[in-house]
């Protein structure tokens, strides 16, 4: 259902639109997406050569410092543009660019102190919530490695941490472990069933971080949040065109995304299903994915790449489903819920995802060893 904007508040994003607007009038401002952090506006012009952008109102309580979060995005999407220039593809492949003030800033903050930006909005392009065949997975695999691909010589350090601690197990673990010290949980089977499967890998929560600390795996930049809804498809060819959502993207391991990516991919059953038995790893989206990936990240990989791959598929899983655990503990203060058991049914879905990937383990190894 499309929400509805009172004509004051129209009134009010149309001026905030026409700051960011060089050329054309703005003609209307309706909402846009589904997203559920920032609220974001499509705004049509009237006598441009370009016809449409995107406005957002940062949500600053989640990004804490919008200014960064916007330097880190200039510096990217400006460096994937120029990289874009410089190598041939024989295909589509478009990123967001930062859309600059008529005083040359790349935001401007309202009257109330709202934080806007405004990006380029990617012409005749869609994107899924569900996966709906194979050819689609290693279309994401391929958006994913492209990605990459196109960072993978940008320094990471040129780029600030702007959600630190994000995607660090070890971390999410401590946490954990503070908030159980400080709780009781109520008994029952779903609940003992969590509490020893984290107990089980708590050595296993270091292993991406002890490699990194080893120089096994060198800092890059990562996406942050590449599950399926934020790759981008041409609406003729259903081709991969480019991969959006880049509030996330910081210094940190790719095996971090890789892993994202298998798990949200590979789950037929989907994160909020309550039949934990049918909940599966699908290896052949999983081959898919990762053969999409390996066509385009071939050229930056390292041995050592190859063999954590294994590692952060499984991670990522008990990651995400550790993180649901520790909020049902903790009282559902960070995942919005529709019933108190909900972070805790969320969690058991992604231990038995882990659990599916660790009995075929390998299957997996196999399957990225025959891609190399």
């Amino acid at each position: 259902m499309a929400t509805v904007i009172s004509q004051q508040s129209v009134e009010k994003l149309v001026g905030i639109a026409e700051q960011f607007v060089l050329q054309g009038k703005v003609k209307n401002v309706t909402a846009f997406g589904s997203g559920n952090i920032n609220d974001t506006f499509l705004v049509t012009l009237d006598g441009a050569n370009t016809q449409h952008f995107v406005l957002q109102r940062i949500n600053t309580q989640v990004f804490r410092q919008p200014q960064l979060i916007m330097q880190n995005m200039r510096i990217f999407s400006d460096h994937v543009y120029q990289r874009l220039q410089c190598i041939p593809l024989n295909r589509r492949w478009e990123v967001p660019r930062v859309l600059s003030t008529q005083d040359a800033q790349d935001y401007c903050i309202d009257a109330g102190g709202d934080f806007w930006r405004a990006i380029s909005f990617i012409q005749d392009s869609q994107s899924f919530d569900t996966m709906p065949n194979i050819e689609y997975a290693q279309e994401i695999g391929y958006a994913l490695g492209m990605f990459h691909n196109l960072i993978s010589d940008l320094p990471p350090e040129k780029l600030a941490d702007t959600l630190a601690g994000f995607h660090i197990t070890p971390r999410y673990l401590g946490h954990y472990q503070e908030v159980l010290a400080k709780t009781s949980p109520k008994s029952s089977p779903e609940v003992n069933y969590c509490l020893q499967f984290v107990s089980d890998r708590t050595n296993f929560a270091n292993i991406l971080e002890n490699a990194k600390a080893q120089g096994l795996l060198p800092l890059r930049l990562m996406h942050g949040d590449p599950k399926i809804n934020n790759v981008l498809f041409d609406t003729f060819t259903q081709k991969a065109v480019g991969v959006i959502d880049l509030d996330t993207v910081k210094p940190g391991l790719i095996h971090y995304d890789i892993g994202d990516c298998l798990r949200s991919g590979c789950n037929p059953a989907g994160e909020e299903t309550e039949d934990w038995d049918s909940v599966d790893f699908d290896t052949d989206l999983c081959a898919g994915i990762l053969q999409g990936y390996l066509a385009v990240a071939k050229a930056f990989l390292t041995e050592n790449d190859y063999a954590y791959m294994y590692d952060g598929i499984r991670l990522i899983a008990f990651e995400l489903g550790l993180r649901f655990f520790t909020d049902y503990l903790a009282g559902n203060v960070y995942f919005k819920v529709k019933h108190p058991e909900h972070n805790l049914a969320r969690a058991i879905v992604q231990f038995k995802l882990t659990e599916s990937i660790e009995s075929q383990e390998t299957q997996i190894r196999q399957i990225i060893q025959d891609m190399k």
